[in-house]
């Protein structure tokens, strides 16, 4: 018998020219689509402010003990779904939607610059671009130093790196919602089995 397992995943909201924040969208419909019968699955769109993500993320991972928290944001830039595969301390210069910045310009005192997801991102990424889903899935090491890269350090500090960042293009360059929800689901459901399988060996190796 499968353990049921908790996922949260997040979005944000507008911010700059995003009036609409295809990350959020594409959450939403991955909420309708579901991970399962075996994934308590909770979604949640995130402000993009410095001090309301300090206030909101300790919140969710003690309220759900979730196995996974994945963030999802989106990059002007970004032409393909993309794994980041860290978070950054330092570096927040850029005006949040309260025009407020961290005087310290980083995410946590005297926390690492960088912590890595315990997630392996190429093995996701290869795994789903091998599927036919017709959303071409990337990875990246730089998830952009502003809200994206804040919400990411921040959740791979609480959750001692069981986060993850993905990154998505503007609504229709090129995918759908519907599109961004389904390679969302590849994305997150391969997370978890990646995860299951790291368990399994390390209780072997464990165990003897």
């Amino acid at each position: 018998m499968e353990h049921r397992k908790t996922v949260i995943v997040t979005g944000f909201e507008p911010f700059g020219e995003h009036a609409v924040n295809a990350s959020w969208v594409a959450v939403q419909e991955l909420e309708k689509l579901g991970l399962g019968q075996n994934v308590d699955l909770h979604v949640t769109e995130v402000p993009v402010e410095y001090q309301a993500v300090q206030n909101l993320l300790p919140s969710l991972w003690k309220q759900y003990h979730p196995q996974l928290v994945v963030h999802v944001g989106v990059s002007g830039m970004a032409t393909t779904v993309t794994l980041e595969k860290c978070g950054h301390n330092h570096g927040y210069k850029r005006l949040d939607n309260c025009n407020f910045y961290p005087e310290t310009e980083c995410c946590m005192d005297g926390g690492p610059d960088c912590i890595h997801s315990l997630i392996d991102m190429d093995a996701v990424c290869k795994r789903v671009n091998s599927s036919d889903l017709g959303v071409t899935v990337s990875v990246s090491k730089d998830a952009g130093r502003y809200l994206c890269d804040y919400t990411y350090y921040t959740s791979l500090y609480l959750g001692k790196g069981r986060s993850a960042f993905v990154h998505v293009p503007p609504l229709g360059k090129p995918y759908s919602a519907v599109d961004l929800a389904r390679a969302l689901r590849a994305v997150v459901l391969e997370m978890l089995e990646l995860m299951e399988h790291n368990t399994e060996k390390q209780l072997c190796s464990h165990g003897h």
